[in-house]
């Protein structure tokens, strides 16, 4: 059942990062003539919401490493070949995936919201939004 949750909290930390990555919507209005006092507040609220994205995380990296260390200490009870195998290779790919998530969020902790400006943080990670991946040739 812990692993069902550990997948479930993946997923909502995958969905929020896709959601973070398409930036704001269409349907934000225009920025207001007033230029500077419209600015200062729209880089004031990308800060909060940078520090909650960062917060938010963190609770969750925090969450898959513990996931991740129920289940090397699970592997190690394993007697069956094939199953050993299979829980190997889960945990393999589950500590990859960890690292990068923890990777991204020292990478976001050290760009901060105050060096990221309005264009980089338009686009979420300070890039351009990801181009759709190509098809594979069969």
């Amino acid at each position: 059942m812990r692993f069902h949750s550990f997948l479930l909290a993946l997923l909502f930390t995958l969905t929020s990062l896709a959601w973070v990555q398409e930036g704001p919507s269409s349907s934000q209005p225009p920025a207001s003539p007033s230029g500077s006092a419209g600015h200062s507040q729209r880089h004031q609220e990308m800060m909060e919401m940078h520090k909650e994205q960062v917060e938010a995380m963190k609770v969750d990296v925090e969450k898959m490493e513990s996931s991740l260390a129920q289940m090397k200490a699970n592997v190690l009870t394993i007697k069956e070949p094939n199953e050993l195998a299979r829980w190997r290779n889960n945990v393999d790919m589950w500590e990859t995936m960890v690292g990068h998530m923890d990777r991204m969020l020292k990478h976001m902790e050290s760009m901060g919201p105050d060096m990221m400006g309005p264009a980089m943080m338009h686009h979420g990670m300070g890039g351009p939004p990801p181009s759709p991946p190509a098809e594979k040739l069969q």
